[in-house]
């Protein structure tokens, strides 16, 4: 009869069919530098692993390898060491798209799943980026910022790690933002690597170098922690605004101070999270997406 099934198209009984694979899988991710957003994702991470194994009846587990400091040799030391353990899945957090490139072209060679969160994918690799829209935020802080000054004063940006692609795209649009009002100068650009003891001596350097100075925003979240705390050491809270990254407990307590005025935060446990369903996703052959928009709140 036309169109009826042979027997190979027949529907099988379920006991025929192929076993699902409860192989164990094991997710491996590389922050910039050990440090509390990041502890932030590996929770969400947790969370999407420990939700993925009751669903699938597969162990999957997160390892991470965080770099001591924020620097590219040794991000680029983790990515190899991740590589050479040969987990399922990498995501990883760039501190440099350029000099990581030829490591994530290995990984994948080698069938390694990848994704990079908090930051854009490097340029001709096809990897899903999982975070926000960064030029975006940093507007939001900028443009806060602006109002508050009433479009006039000394304002000063901390850069993060210069390399970094969501630290660099942030601090472009930081400053994009501010060449649109002729009465705000823009007279420091520190670096703080990610670090917020770091971010505390670069911002009061600042403000001893630059007296008039009225304001502030970050392009990391290591960055307002630091400059609040520089802001409160010298009693220059109410003198010296600062808009933030992120929703750090320090950084929403010194807002709840009044030491920050506010803060334009990301979604770490949502970007773990979703790192790890995207890597699962991978795992089962599923084709790669170009991103995942996980959002940002406001801290007020």
């Amino acid at each position: 009869m036309a169109g009826s099934a042979t027997p190979s198209q027949q529907l099988q009984p379920a006991s025929a069919l192929p076993r699902t694979d409860r192989s164990p899988l094991r997710f491996v991710m590389i922050p910039k530098v050990g440090h509390p957003w990041f502890e932030q994702v590996r929770q969400g991470a947790l969370s999407g692993a420990a939700m993925l194994s009751s669903q699938t009846g597969r162990r999957v587990s997160i390892e991470e390898m965080a770099p001591q400091q924020a620097t590219i040799a040794l991000q680029q030391q983790m990515l190899a060491k991740a590589i050479a353990s040969k987990p399922a899945g990498i995501f990883i957090d760039l501190l440099d798209s350029a000099a990581l490139n030829p490591l994530l072209t290995q990984a994948r060679a080698a069938g390694i799943g990848l994704v990079v969160f908090d930051s854009a994918s490097p340029a001709g690799l096809a990897i899903t980026a999982v975070g926000n829209d960064d030029c975006r935020q940093a507007s939001i802080g900028s443009e806060r910022l602006v109002a508050l000054l009433g479009g006039r004063g000394e304002v000063a940006i901390m850069q993060g790690v210069p390399t970094a692609p969501n630290h660099a795209t942030r601090f472009r649009c930081h400053q994009e933002v501010f060449r649109r009002y002729p009465g705000i100068t823009v007279v420091a650009t520190p670096s703080d690597l990610d670090d917020i003891a770091r971010a505390e001596r670069e911002a009061l350097a600042t403000m001893r170098a630059h007296p008039n100075l009225r304001g502030w925003v970050a392009s990391d979240a290591s960055g307002p922690i630091g400059i609040g705390r520089a802001i409160a050491s010298l009693g220059a809270r109410g003198r010296v605004k600062a808009v933030g990254i992120d929703d750090l407990p320090e950084l929403v307590e010194q807002v709840r101070a009044g030491v920050v005025d506010s803060s334009v935060a990301t979604r770490p446990r949502a970007q773990g999270h979703w790192a790890v369903l995207a890597l699962w996703q991978q795992s089962l052959g599923a084709p790669t997406i170009e991103r995942i928009d996980t959002g940002m709140t406001q801290v007020k």
